[in-house]
């Protein structure tokens, strides 16, 4: 017997956990699986184009073109540091502090991580990661200290426009919070006319029953009369 195609295929950036969002779609759609995979900081984009994935988690900067994107948390800097070194002393290294250091290489997509973090363990250099890549990659020689007033790198999830589907919608939904009881499926219904026609006409009774103001000197003046 043929399995079916999962629901959804999801793909996610290295460094971004994805667990507590998969088990939420998981739990409310059992008869609903997903295929979760990894990809690489470059493929991000290209599985959504090539049809490999139908949504991605993403770290931004990306080529937008096409796309829907939507920012979910921004992640701090670190610099990782060897465990040997003054700096693995400090519980925060201010922004200024790093520009100042010699050998500081920042996080490129291009160069594999883990080969740049055995680099510093070695003594060559410090290294610029967003945290959870820092965290994916943590060694027992080497410490990852917060950048104090660094810009966050962002993570967002990315899928085709014209590929919004009701079930890309419901992922989506999650991922954002939104709660079974909040769908978009079920919008707060408009006011009917009847009952705002009741609601005007109470109105107009209640303002002809109002006692008729009076004229200077104590005369009543009738209504629609000057």
């Amino acid at each position: 017997m043929t399995e079916a195609p999962p629901a959804l295929r999801i793909a996610f950036a290295p460094g971004v956990t994805v667990g507590k969002w998969t088990r939420r779609w998981q739990d409310r759609h059992p008869d609903l699986p997903l295929e979760v995979f990894p990809a690489t900081e470059n493929d991000g984009v290209s599985v959504l184009h090539d049809g490999t994935a139908t949504l991605s988690f993403v770290r931004l900067p990306i080529e937008r073109e096409g796309l829907s994107v939507i920012r979910l948390y921004g992640e701090i800097a670190v610099l990782v540091v060897p465990r040997d070194s003054e700096l693995a002393q400090l519980e925060v290294v201010a922004e200024r502090h790093v520009a100042d250091l010699a050998q500081v290489a920042d996080y490129s997509p291009t160069r594999p991580v883990k080969d740049a973090v055995a680099l510093v363990a070695a003594g060559v250099g410090f290294l610029r990661l967003p945290h959870s890549l820092a965290r994916l990659h943590a060694r027992k020689d080497v410490v990852a200290i917060p950048i104090e007033d660094a810009p966050e790198t962002e993570i967002a999830i990315a899928w085709l426009r014209d590929e919004t589907t009701e079930l890309v919608e419901e992922f989506v939904g999650i991922v954002r919070g939104r709660t079974e009881a909040s769908s978009r499926a079920n919008p707060t219904p408009p006011t009917p006319k009847v009952r705002a026609a009741k609601v005007a006409k109470s109105r107009t009774a209640k303002s002809l029953s109002r006692p008729a103001p009076k004229r200077p000197g104590g005369k009543t003046r009738k209504r629609g009369s000057r």
